[in-house]
């Protein structure tokens, strides 16, 4: 029989649960901008609401209000920001292994994985630490977005014409705030370059959101492609190799340093 799972400590649970909720509150003011721009690109109140609470994905959200604000169709839209949201699907399958639902409870579970309630979850080591802060996180970001995004939409209403305070070009920028965070790496920051490059060639060629598409086709070449490992670079006398190759060439004989 296993061994029944240990309970969080008072003070370990508040620890989570405070993580849980500041990450709610950075990411639900981000739902102001996308309250604002929905309306901006002509979708009403209730649409707006709609779209944030079915949907519930950042950049899927971004990626419909930016291409319908554009004059972009319906198949593109839907294209592109499910493209954006395939990567909630393979958190999905890291996420069931540690939540364990099953049931009706799938449904719930499956709405609410989304980069934050990954991210806490999995930055947990205990078990039940886990599945507090994916749940935790989920609701507070959940609450927090709808809410910012109800009143971004009733601020947005009250702007007028959006064009006058440049709100035209708000999209492409949260793009870019969504986008720059993860660009840790020197390859990352390459592809990006490229699938930018593409997009601009396409551009003036094609319906709004299909060079969005279109880019995307550098980071799946870029992942098919063999990736480097530091020593290629050691091998062509990079002076910027890693710290991982010096202690790589150490000899057996030497011991490293704490």
């Amino acid at each position: 029989m296993p061994e029944p799972e240990p309970f969080l400590a008072d003070e370990r649970r508040k620890e989570v649960l405070r993580q849980c909720l500041s990450v709610g509150i950075a990411t639900g003011a981000y739902g102001i901008s996308f309250g604002a721009l929905s309306v901006a690109a002509g979708l009403d109140l209730w649409q707006t609401i709609a779209l944030s609470a079915l949907l519930f994905s950042g950049a899927s959200q971004f990626a419909v209000v930016g291409i319908v604000a554009t004059g972009g169709s319906g198949a593109a839209a839907v294209a592109t920001s499910t493209l954006l949201g395939l990567r909630n699907g393979l958190y999905g399958l890291q996420m069931s292994r540690l939540l364990g639902v099953g049931g009706l409870r799938r449904v719930p579970a499956a709405h609410l994985t989304i980069d934050e309630s990954t991210a806490v979850a999995i930055g947990q080591p205990e078990p039940s630490a886990q599945r507090l802060g994916f749940w935790g996180t989920g609701l507070a970001v959940f609450v927090l977005w709808n809410l910012s995004t109800l009143l971004g939409a009733i601020v947005g209403n009250a702007l007028g014409d959006p064009k006058r305070f440049g709100l035209d070009a708000a999209a492409p920028a949260a793009f870019c705030a969504l986008l720059w965070p993860r660009l840790k790496s020197g390859d990352a920051r390459a592809v990006a370059a490229v699938a930018a490059v593409i997009a601009l060639v396409v551009a003036p060629h094609a319906p709004a959101g299909i060079p969005v598409l279109v880019a995307a086709l550098a980071a799946v070449v870029a992942g098919l492609l063999p990736s480097r490992e530091p020593r290629d670079r050691d091998d062509l006398g990079d002076p910027s190799a890693s710290p991982d190759l010096g202690e790589a060439s150490t000899s057996p004989d030497e011991e490293t340093p704490p």
